[in-house]
């Protein structure tokens, strides 16, 4: 009895079912790698929750992986716990793991379109797509739900009856697939000549056991394959010769959103399983488990979700919907009311016609965030089970739908959360990825947006080559790392990881990396890049209680050695590295003040930026960007940057070049804008310039300008039209003694101080 079906469908799940309660085979051979034998019995576990999947992969190179996924509602899952339930045999029949998933990575097997036994390659052929084509059908999923998942007939759950009557399907569907067989050969598919040879070895070894009570579930288009006659002599031919790698198996969580998507490599040079690209798990599972009744539970379900979402829905909608997804599937000629036809009836009934609610319908309900479970006596790499216990120690488990997690690093459990999704980071496991958080930027709080996808289970058997613990791992990870890296940012990079992730033992390998990349380095942009992320990685060493001294020591080398190298760098540049060198002195000039000796270092940078201010072979966008640092710091008297801007946008001066110096000292996020506010001599020198570029000059800086105004916030613009507007006389630019209403000549100390407490009060609350 060969049973072909369709993998991850309800309708032939269903079928399964009632054919085997009616034949009730002793064994059962099933369309899997044999390597899941051993692991067969655990299907039976009440801790094993569906959707799961079998996870092959190679043991000297576990990024070549595959996976086998099963769901509630896959005839496979279906026909193991019937035969775990009733005391039959239940085996795999698939080629095995060993042998296709090194074939993957051996060009001397080829592709799946590449030529086997001497054939040609040929175009690929959907089996269903034909069938439905033939039927004059235009969507293949349509034609499969009519004629297989929504047809009529017995309980799709299965009761049992007389055999024939249940293998009436099975056999209409084989007698389909044998013509498409003899039409197109494998169909493009030339492995899977090698594969049903082994099926069939295995076919003939279980009837040699077991007589004729032998059931096969397999995807249909194997059927015709599995019942030809073909010689033993000819099936072990064509398995001589396969590659083979050592494998270990086991089963893995799956989720509803993986099986919406096409089987693909779960890792490098995957091999085997099959996709499922199920584009309505959550559907399929409410038609399989559903006694009576479909559409009208999923109304109901539908309903319920909108109701919690604040949508006022009533059973009279309920009601309604269901007597329009009936009368749709009437007019589209169809047994049952399928997905589509419940869909258009939500849109209409319950959404108004709006498509923004169904979309929450098609997340929540159409797919799901169903996410399996598996036993603990699964077997699993030590590393896995050191994760999984953290998991559970941190109250961080997986979660199929992304969320966003917010971590007070000064509490020990979110700090402790902070340390596993560091280092799995570092480890390639993608857990978590940083965000930016809504509330404060200290280094006291994180933001993480958080999804466990089943793939991660093949990182993490990847990462098991460095150590059986997460903190054992992330450290020899860490070492290997920083003795092969050769740039200085990708060293200072991993320090600061390191930092993040607490890793003590790994540190100070990093810091001799560290120390020598620095010395052997003289370019000032790569120096100027690595020193930002050591200040940052300074400021960790606060929250999390970590000795930074030697970190601290290199930094500020790295410091001097920059302000030594950088003037020189700054001169004859063009435009494009002119912005990039910007960005470099914004990025020194933050670190510096981090660092352990911000004062001696600090003046020494303010003397860089001083001489480079004064150089005319320097770009005016660094001289304004360094005009504008030193007024930032105090360094620089109001009146003296209001001379430097007056030099920089004189006659003699380029408007191109001049253009470049005002957004150098005012562009960005700097708040320039804040500045030509509050400094009416600034802004009027700024006005004097700009109504002074002649025509033509003009045309040529209005893109320039146009890109530093337009950075200012939407009132500081207004604003500063609004000042330009009263401070005109006829024809003349913005003048100093305009004495425009609320600014004065020198600070208001009173008014300043009155400040104090609502400042005092935001940071207190800050704090706490």
């Amino acid at each position: 009895m060969v049973l072909g079906v369709r993998h991850h469908g309800p309708g032939s799940a269903g079928a399964v079912l009632a054919a085997l309660d009616a034949a009730e085979p002793r064994a059962v051979l099933i369309e899997g790698p044999p390597e899941g034998d051993a692991l067969l019995p655990l299907a039976a576990d009440e801790a094993m929750v569906p959707p799961v999947a079998l996870l092959a992969h190679a043991v000297d190179d576990p990024g070549r992986a595959a996976f086998w996924p099963f769901a509630e509602f896959s005839p496979e899952w279906v026909a193991i716990r019937w035969a775990l339930a009733h005391d039959a045999t239940v085996r795999f029949i698939d080629l095995p793991a060993a042998h296709s998933l090194a074939a993957a990575a051996d060009p001397s097997w080829g592709d799946e379109e590449d030529v086997v036994g001497g054939e040609e390659p040929t175009l690929r052929v959907d089996p269903i797509g034909a069938l439905a084509e033939a039927a004059g059908y235009d969507d293949p999923e349509r034609w499969w739900e009519d004629v297989v998942e929504h047809r009529g007939g017995p309980d799709p759950r299965g009761r049992a009856g007389p055999a024939d009557g249940f293998l009436a399907p099975f056999a209409a569907i084989g007698e389909a697939m044998a013509a498409l067989r003899e039409r197109y050969g494998h169909g493009g598919h030339p492995r899977d000549l090698v594969r049903e040879a082994h099926m069939r070895i295995r076919l003939r070894a279980a009837r040699r056991e077991f007589g004729d009570e032998v059931a096969v579930v397999c995807g249909a288009w194997h059927v015709p394959a599995l019942t030809a006659r073909s010689t033993a002599t000819a099936d072990r031919a064509l398995l001589k010769g396969l590659p083979k790698v050592r494998t270990e198996t086991t089963w893995v969580p799956w989720s509803h959103r993986r099986l919406t998507r096409l089987g693909g490599p779960a890792g490098r040079g995957s091999g085997g399983g099959y996709g499922a690209g199920v584009e309505s798990p959550g559907w399929y599972a409410h038609l399989f488990g559903a006694p009576d009744r479909p559409v009208e539970r999923w109304m109901t379900k539908v309903a319920g979700l909108l109701r919690e979402e604040g949508r006022t829905v009533s059973s009279a909608h309920v009601i309604e919907a269901v007597r329009l997804a009936g009368t749709l599937a009437a007019v589209r000629d169809r047994p049952l009311a399928g997905l589509g036809e419940t869909t258009d009836a939500v849109r209409a009934v319950m959404c108004d016609g709006s498509d923004v609610p169904l979309a929450l319908v098609r997340d929540r309900l159409v797919v799901g965030d169903v996410l399996g479970e598996v036993p603990d006596t699964a077997p699993a790499v030590p590393l896995q089970r050191d994760l999984a216990r953290l998991q559970r120690a941190l109250r961080l488990g997986p979660e199929p739908a992304e969320r966003e997690l917010e971590l007070d690093l000064r509490k020990d459990n979110d700090a402790a959360r902070s340390r596993l999704l560091h280092r799995l980071r570092l480890l390639g496991v993608g857990w978590g990825r940083p965000a930016a958080g809504r509330g404060s930027t200290g280094t006291f709080r994180e933001t993480w947006l958080l999804r466990w996808e089943p793939e991660l289970y093949v990182r993490v058997a990847e990462a098991g080559v460095w150590g059986t613990t997460v903190l054992s791992a992330a450290t020899a990870k860490a070492e290997s790392e920083a003795v092969s890296v050769t740039a200085l940012t990708e060293v200072t990079s991993l320090a600061e990881r390191c930092l993040l992730a607490e890793l003590p033992d790994a540190l100070p390998v990093v810091m001799r990396a560290l120390a020598d990349r620095a010395a052997l380095d003289a370019d000032a942009g790569r120096l100027a890049d690595a020193l930002p992320a050591l200040a940052r990685s300074l400021r960790y060493g606060d929250v999390r209680a970590t000795d930074t001294a030697s970190l601290g020591e290199v930094a500020a080398g790295l410091a001097e050695r920059i302000c030594a190298v950088l003037p020189p760098a700054c001169a004859g540049l063009d435009a494009d590295a002119a912005a990039g060198m910007r960005a470099r002195l914004d990025g020194v000039h933050s670190a510096i003040g981090l660092l352990p000796r911000s004062g001696e270092l600090g003046g020494r940078w303010a003397d860089v930026l001083g001489g480079l201010v004064l150089r005319d072979a320097v770009p005016g966008l660094i001289r304004g960007r360094a005009a504008r640092l030193l007024l930032d710091d105090g360094r620089l008297a109001q009146g003296e940057a209001a001379r430097l801007m007056g030099l920089a946008l004189s006659r003699g001066t380029a408007p191109a070049e001049a253009a470049a110096w005002i957004e150098g000292f005012v562009g960005g996020a700097s708040g320039g804008g804040v500045l030509l506010v509050h400094d009416e001599r600034l802004l009027g020198l700024v006005d004097a310039w700009l109504t002074s570029v002649p025509a033509d000059a003009f045309t040529a800086v209005l893109p320039l300008l146009r890109r530093t105004f337009s950075a200012f916030e939407p009132g500081v613009r207004r604003t500063l039209g609004e000042l330009a507007r009263q401070g005109r006389t006829a024809g003349g630019p913005v003048r100093a003694d305009t004495g425009v209403t609320g600014f004065g000549a020198g600070a208001d100390e009173r008014r300043a101080d009155a400040v104090l407490p609502v400042l005092r009060l935001i940071l207190e609350g800050e704090r706490a």
